[in-house]
């Protein structure tokens, strides 16, 4: 298994001096991952694991000196440096996926609410991740202090990526000048949702939409695709219109690197049982030329990432997760990151990611199978 999984966390720093290493740190890791993989939600649950465990954890690494502690499982993994676990995450990830090639990136952020400290109550974890929607995986992810530091973490995310030809889709915080212009660097395209954040910008190019109108649209200037589902007594109809923009007409604040086009998403449904009907319109701006029914289907996969989100509290709990201590809650969050994909990835069982969980917990077999499953992704 080294070779295909643990290679890629041999680079982080062991913040330990040289006497105090009665445990190896590629072990802990290996127990720690291996634990989560298996269900464990705090340091006792790893410790408990690897004792029950421990002829199957030798097969992979050494525990020379058994299975440390708990508090020292806490003590040595709260000490390791958060960039050096996010970027080897993402080079274990990078090693799944040959390439992200006319992928659609999600990014987004998740606020893990329980794992702030009782004197700062807004000190709880908030990591922005980037998600894949073509491989259903987290891509790489960075953590951030609150909330509004995500629009300097996006940037950072970003340059670990390899995002040429992909479209990245982010909500109104990402919308930011910057950030656009780093992602068309970085040869790829954007959708960024527009709200009051920039009134301004949005003022200008509803002018521009309503000038068109006004002058008629043609298929050069405009496109439309329409999309109706139903279920649960509701049907929902969504109308994308993508218009191009003349960028000469707009103001020179908002003359943003590779800005081509304006998306107006419009959403109705029809609840049969309330008897009730909501429309919703939201705006886009893109760098992406005329094709509505990809932008519909680029737009309606960012709800992807809510959905790995929803997952982490479903099925590994983390919302509940009271780890607070230092980098203790990044790395419950990578390594819960690491099971998902693992389950995500693996073809063996066909079951939900919660019964793969207990399987995993209960078969050293099965267990073996997952953490083996290096194999690049397709």
């Amino acid at each position: 298994m080294s070779t295909t999984f643990l290679k890629h966390f041999n680079s982080i720093t062991d913040p330990r001096i040289e006497r105090c290493k009665k445990h190896e740190l590629i072990d802990i890791l290996l127990l720690a991952i291996s634990a989560v993989l298996s269900g464990a939600e705090g340091w006792e649950d790893i410790e408990d694991f690897g004792h029950l465990k421990l002829d199957w954890l030798k097969k992979y690494g050494t525990f020379n000196a058994g299975i440390p502690k708990h508090d020292t499982i806490a003590r040595v993994m709260c000490r390791l440096k958060a960039n050096e676990i996010e970027r080897a995450f993402q080079s274990w990830i990078s090693s799944l996926i040959e390439t992200t090639g006319a992928d659609i990136i999600a990014i987004d952020g998740k606020t893990a609410r329980r794992s702030f400290t009782t004197k700062d109550r807004k000190s709880a974890l908030h990591t922005v991740s980037a998600w894949s929607c073509q491989h259903q995986l987290v891509l790489g992810q960075t953590a951030v202090d609150n909330k509004t530091n995500e629009i300097t973490a996006i940037p950072e995310l970003l340059t670990l990526l390899d995002i040429e030809n992909s479209i990245i889709t982010l909500d109104a915080m990402g919308c930011q000048q910057e950030i656009a212009k780093q992602i068309i660097q970085q040869k790829a395209d954007y959708i960024l949702a527009l709200k009051g954040n920039h009134s301004g910008m949005q003022k200008e190019l509803e002018a521009w939409w309503h000038k068109c109108e006004r002058e008629r649209l043609t298929k050069h200037n405009c496109d439309e695709h329409t999309e109706i589902s139903s279920g649960h007594g509701r049907v929902e109809t969504r109308t994308c219109q993508q218009l191009l923009i003349d960028k000469s007409w707009l103001g020179k604040d908002y003359r943003w690197p590779g800005l081509t086009s304006i998306i107006k998403v419009r959403a109705e449904v029809h609840d049969k049982s309330a008897g009730s009907d909501t429309t919703e319109t939201r705006w886009y701006i893109s760098s992406l030329d005329l094709n509505a029914a990809q932008v519909l289907n680029a737009v309606r996969s960012h709800w992807q990432v809510e959905s790995m989100h929803w997952m982490l509290d479903m099925n590994f709990r983390e919302d509940e997760s009271r780890i607070r201590k230092l980098q203790g809650p990044l790395m419950f969050n990578v390594m819960r990151k690491i099971a998902m994909a693992l389950f995500k990835q693996d073809a063996s069982k066909s079951a939900s990611m919660a019964r793969k969980k207990k399987m995993a917990g209960l078969d050293d077999d099965y267990r073996s199978t997952l953490l083996e499953s290096g194999i690049k992704m397709r």
